[in-house]
């Protein structure tokens, strides 16, 4: 390397750019809290969400693990975000990607994940977890067909850990050590369980809230200990029909059961107040972050997980037809 280049502060690929996301303050939407309440925004990743850590971090251990030889095939059952991750990091590394999506999962991020030139299988919403039809099954089988590795988002261990070596100590390391209360969506578990697993290793007092749609079980085995029928919702990204394996709830304090239509809202208002085109996801989480934090005093911070960009869902929450349709009254 030159001496003129060495002087240039670059990454040697987009994966170099990969986590370090901010912190930003939230101020109209929380209004009536005394507290600080803080959006780390994952979105500023290159694949636009949160799921860029996952998507390295569990193709390295592969290859680390020899599982994964050059050129091989990576099988994932995604929501969207996780594919976008996945294809992001295989196109740069040399691997080929198919993952199966339920249908519900909006075109933008179909769109996303075949740019990266991956192939997508669209399977029913509605699949019960162990009909053959259910994306997960169907992801399992194509792997085998394939010869691929399935990633496996809900039961590998690399998806917590990507966040309790980077999410969490960034969050640590940005406030100083001072966090009072993390708050967090919660589908594979895997970004709650990392980030409270280190942020309760530094200081056991930190409040850990996680936050599931209505209609997903997830808080309701929390509570219980129980599983339930899990019904559809609108809100994208979070929520399951099963408990994953990477839901370590040994790093919750408690969960927060947040409605369609608080969700919703709270990511419309996001964006016409604070500047934030974000998912739904994020919505539910700003809403739990308020009713968690609300006796909490004008010395406490919060830092609040802002999954992924909202032009992913401009078909959907961001617009004003869609709400429409499904219910929801628009702000």
């Amino acid at each position: 390397m030159s001496d003129r280049l060495r002087r240039v502060k670059y990454a040697e690929d987009v994966l170099g750019t990969i986590g370090n996301t901010p912190l930003v303050r939230l101020n109209r939407v929380t209004a009536d809290l005394e507290c600080t309440v803080l959006g780390k925004l994952e979105f500023f990743n290159p694949g636009g969400s949160v799921k860029d850590r996952i998507g390295l971090h569990m193709i390295q251990e592969e290859v680390r693990k020899g599982t994964l030889k050059p050129g091989g095939t990576i099988v994932e059952c995604t929501s969207g975000n996780t594919g976008v991750g996945l294809a992001l990091a295989a196109s740069i590394l040399g691997f080929k990607c198919v993952f199966t999506m339920p249908d519900k999962v909006p075109v933008e991020k179909e769109a996303m994940i075949k740019a990266y030139g991956a192939e997508v299988v669209r399977c029913p919403t509605e699949a019960p977890p162990d009909s053959p039809e259910s994306y997960y099954n169907v992801a399992k089988r194509i792997a085998k067909e394939r010869n691929g590795v399935l990633s496996n988002q809900y039961h590998n261990p690399m998806n917590p850990d990507a966040h309790y070596r980077s999410t969490g100590p960034e969050i640590w390391r940005d406030t100083g050590g001072q966090v009072d209360m993390f708050v967090g969506g919660m589908g594979t578990g895997g970004t709650v369980s990392g980030i409270g697993r280190y942020l309760k290793e530094q200081n056991p007092k930190v409040r850990v809230v996680g936050v599931d749609p209505e209609g997903s079980i997830l808080a309701h085995y929390f509570r219980t200990k129980e599983t339930i029928e899990a019904h559809q919702y609108l809100v994208d990204g979070i929520g399951e029909d099963f408990v994953p394996t990477t839901c370590q709830f040994e790093y919750v304090d408690e969960m927060l059961t947040i409605s369609d239509h608080d969700s919703l809202v709270m990511t419309r208002l996001l964006a016409r107040e604070e500047g934030l085109l974000v998912g739904s996801s994020a919505g539910s989480a700003v809403v739990a972050a308020i009713r968690a934090a609300r006796d909490l005093g004008p010395d406490a911070i919060v830092v609040v997980l802002i999954p992924d960009t909202g032009e992913r869902y401009l078909s959907k929450v961001h617009s004003h037809e869609w709400l429409v349709k499904n219910g929801i009254q628009d702000v």
